[in-house]
């Protein structure tokens, strides 16, 4: 179940998950993998990101949550809780820190998408015929991403977090689409899951290049390294972190530097 990989200020890479559910693991820039922190009151987490005050926001799918973990205590609170949430999945945060969970269920193949906003209220922004899965937004917020099967949809993203004018930005002729980022220029990486790549994606919907794993599952996506260059990839089936080289930096890498 190995999926949110996340990437801190000093170059530490976390994901969920590690050797049991209900864990979030760390990666140090050595490359030693230890555990850093066991959630809660049976709390799994899945999509995970850091905050503009360094907070590691975790979306909790087993308890309908959005938890948050002080980075220097690792005390772990409830940031947002919602009911009516079905298990919310993967996160994407904006320069405000409103965050923005995608909400698969994957029983009724449906899904919704959520704004959090900075007080904990929670907002229903969409309704989904399919199960929502990664979600980005854009360097210049203007654009809020969110995949869904096959498909990936762009919305017109408002200065208060609004969304409207949904598209498809892109559709893929085989396998599904999970966790995705943008980088600096707004290309959006999606990892292929069932078909082992990260798509890069322009930001006009043309598929620029597939970048081949050694597994075929991959989860999710992060940019990382000394110069936000480096993507990490969670991949299920091998249980494992795979990582290669990109041209441009992150966009939330480069958040972090600002």
């Amino acid at each position: 179940g190995v999926e949110g990989p996340a990437v801190d200020k000093s170059g530490n890479i976390y994901a969920v998950n590690f050797s049991h559910e209900g864990t979030i693991g760390i990666i140090a820039p050595s490359g030693k993998p230890s555990l850093f922190v066991q959630l809660p009151d049976s709390s799994i987490g899945n999509g995970i990101r850091f905050d503009s005050h360094g907070n590691m926001l975790i979306a909790d799918y087993k308890m309908h949550n959005v938890l948050q973990v002080d980075m220097k205590t690792k005390s772990i609170s409830v940031y947002a809780h919602e009911d009516r949430m079905t298990q919310p999945n993967d996160l994407a945060i904006d320069s405000q820190d409103r965050i923005y969970a995608s909400d698969p269920n994957f029983k009724l193949q449906t899904a919704r998408v959520w704004r959090i906003d900075t007080n904990g209220k929670v907002t229903l922004l969409d309704s989904m015929a399919a199960t929502a899965n990664g979600i980005e937004v854009s360097p210049d917020e203007k654009k809020l991403y969110v995949g869904a099967g096959s498909e990936v949809f762009s919305y017109d993203l408002s200065s208060n977090g609004a969304i409207s004018n949904k598209k498809l930005l892109i559709e893929f002729p085989d396998f599904g689409t999970d966790g995705m980022r943008c980088d600096i220029e707004g290309n959006l990486y999606i990892a292929r899951f069932g078909k082992g790549t990260v798509a890069k994606v322009s930001p006009a919907g043309q598929l620029m290049k597939e970048i081949t794993l050694t597994g075929k599952r991959p989860t999710n996506v992060a940019f990382g390294g000394k110069d936000g260059c480096t993507i990490y990839v969670t991949l299920m089936d091998i249980g494992n972190l795979e990582s290669f080289r990109v041209d441009v930096p992150g966009r939330a890498w480069k958040m972090k530097k600002l």
